[in-house]
């Protein structure tokens, strides 16, 4: 799965229940500002007449969703509907405001709704009061994240409650996971919320908000065989940000007997690679020195998008593991898509998130290793260390392969940093179970780890199939144990690289220092560096700062679980500092 947002273990993250939420550009609310109340309502007037005038029955069935057989086919972006169109959008002047909860795919997401809602004429803005719509992006793969929604929306209640009768009613929305699991329940239970959006509902948010502009409610939580958003080009957040994720698939397929996903965001589906490696380039031309390819089972990618590549055999899985469905033939795939991304900028570094251990086939591995802008991290979800759990988790191995590919993968990738999943008191499990799970965070010592106290999704195998008979304060001491026993080796782990040199890119001062920068090295950990004059790496001897950006070289000096400290030593290159360190 991928590492959400709130709880992070060896990275920095977000405080649990806290969301994110970013601002639009200063021009946007400057515009706002030059409207009164009185002057707003007669734009809405006019634009609830414009929309009673609007299509039939018959538009949004010749728009319907394309054959099947040109599911992958890159489209001109196609022209708004005659109801839609921006000017009249823009003349309402609908201010939206985005807050993420979850995972790096609802960052992305989040990225993506926007863009939509930004081409049909909406601003945004970061300020909660002066919003007209309200979306939350929502995560549903644990109940602690679910419940952070309800308790924002009754926040938003009072908020509602408190507008004055001239201003434009205030419209919210649920979207992502929550909104396709729990779509009857937030209509129903929380009659404030206007509209839900499934993750493949995004394009259809004008429309939805533009119903719920007439008072009525509306909903689109359709799953998809074939919406990959391969034709938008998400608006990042952060427009300075050093780092960027790039969508390269949705859903998965794997059924874990534990996981939402693949019934909150549907089946497997790839993005043509060429539309990948046009947002990469874009990304880099930007100067977004980082990119990280993102999907729920990254390494399974499969573009059929190319008629020659369609017969192509599938590739084997890892030794000694197996899945619940029949190898798919055909297509390009993961080995073809990271070597090509990585080719786009060699000064660009490239990730990937989140993969399964099974499909790590030895060509990944070699490109890693012989790639000087691939970072050597990967991030192998373990879940369990107890072959008795793994199994009834469905996860197609046993501790004892999880071990081999282990082995295969330092051995392949000298150096790698490795991070992990892990799950406590999942369904059944015992004490001996628990101190397998135990000793394999001993065994393997990663140096980032993501763990979370076992929670039951409905829908999923284990809520139809097994009993979630671990008392809750069993999961919470094993969840402590686990945390600790993890931060114990993973100092150990950081700590062999005290005294040597890390490569690091800038991404800014440090939170609790201006004084101090921070940035992450090659395995994706943070490091944190004194704000001083260093070499700019020319050999000229001309001394300058470090900037958000820049590839640094930084020392050593200690370590703990989450952080390595140093000292700044020069402005280097990806190139350089490969055939260096």
């Amino acid at each position: 799965m991928l590492q959400p947002l709130q709880r992070v273990l060896g990275a920095a993250g977000t405080f649990p229940g806290r969301p994110l939420s970013w601002a639009a550009g200063s021009e946007g609310r400057a515009r706002l500002s030059t409207r009164g109340p009185g002057e707003r309502d007669g734009g809405l007037a006019d634009f609830s007449a414009r929309l009673a005038a609007g299509p039939t029955l018959r538009h949004f069935l010749r728009n319907a969703s394309p054959a099947q057989g040109t599911r992958h086919q890159l489209e001109e972006p196609e022209e708004p509907a005659p109801y839609l169109t921006s000017s009249i959008l823009e003349e309402a002047r609908r201010k939206v405001y985005l807050e993420t909860y979850g995972c790096q795919m609802n960052v992305n997401d989040t990225e993506i709704a926007w863009a939509i809602l930004q081409k049909s004429g909406y601003l945004r803005t970061h300020q909660l009061e002066e919003a007209d719509v309200i979306l939350l992006v929502t995560c549903s793969v644990r109940e602690k994240a679910e419940q952070a929604i309800w308790n924002r929306l009754r926040h938003l209640t009072a908020l509602k409650s408190k507008q004055l009768r001239s201003q434009a009613p205030l419209r919210i929305g649920i979207l992502g996971c929550m909104a396709e699991r729990l779509r009857e329940e937030i209509l129903h239970r929380e009659k404030l919320v206007d509209i839900v959006a499934g993750p493949d509902a995004y394009r259809d948010l004008p429309r939805l908000l533009t119903v719920a502009e007439s008072g009525q409610q509306a909903a689109n939580v359709l799953l998809s065989l074939d919406e990959t958003y391969a034709d938008v080009l998400p608006v990042q957040t952060s427009p300075d940000a050093t780092s960027a994720f790039v969508s390269i698939m949705r859903g998965c397929d794997n059924m874990c007997s534990y996981c939402i996903v693949p019934f909150t965001r549907g089946r497997e589906r790839s993005r043509p690679v060429a539309s990948i490696l046009r947002e990469v380039q874009m990304l880099s031309d930007q100067g977004v020195k980082e990119v990280t390819l993102l999907g729920q089972n990254v390494n399974s990618f499969r573009d059929t998008s190319e008629v020659q590549f369609r017969s192509a055999a599938a590739p084997g899985l890892s030794r000694g593991f197996s899945t619940i469905y029949k190898a798919k033939e055909g297509g390009l795939r993961f080995t073809h898509l990271l070597d090509q991304v990585s080719r786009v900028d060699p000064e660009m570094r490239i990730r990937f998130t989140s993969p399964h251990p099974k499909d790590f086939p030895d060509e990944v591995l070699q490109l890693i290793q012989e790639r000087h802008n691939i970072c050597k991290q990967l991030h192998l979800p373990a879940q369990s260390g107890s072959s008795r759990i793994l199994e009834a988790m469905r996860r197609g191995y046993t501790r004892e392969a999880y071990l081999e590919l282990i082995q295969h993968v330092r051995d392949s990738i000298p150096g790698v940093s490795l991070s992990s999943d892990f799950i406590a008191g999942f369904c059944g499990e015992t004490e001996g179970d628990h101190q397998q799970t135990v000793s394999l965070l001993r065994q393997v010592r990663y140096n980032v780890g993501f763990l979370f106290a076992y929670s039951m999704r409905q829908k999923t195998r284990a809520y139809h199939r097994l009993q979630d008979d671990v008392p809750a304060e069993v999961k919470r001491r094993r969840l402590e144990e686990l945390i600790s026993v993890f931060r114990e080796e993973a100092t150990r782990a950081n700590g062999a690289m005290v005294g040597r040199s890390q490569l690091v890119l800038v991404e800014g001062p440090s939170k609790r220092s201006a004084a101090q920068l921070c940035g992450r090295n090659d395995g994706n950990i943070r490091v944190v560096f004194p704000d001083t004059e260093m070499e700019d790496g020319t050999g000229s001897g001309a001394l300058v700062r470090a900037q958000p950006g820049d590839y640094v070289l930084v020392k050593i000096t200690s370590a703990s679980s989450q952080t390595l400290k140093g000292v700044l030593l020069r402005r280097t290159t990806l190139r350089e500092s490969a055939a260096r360190l």
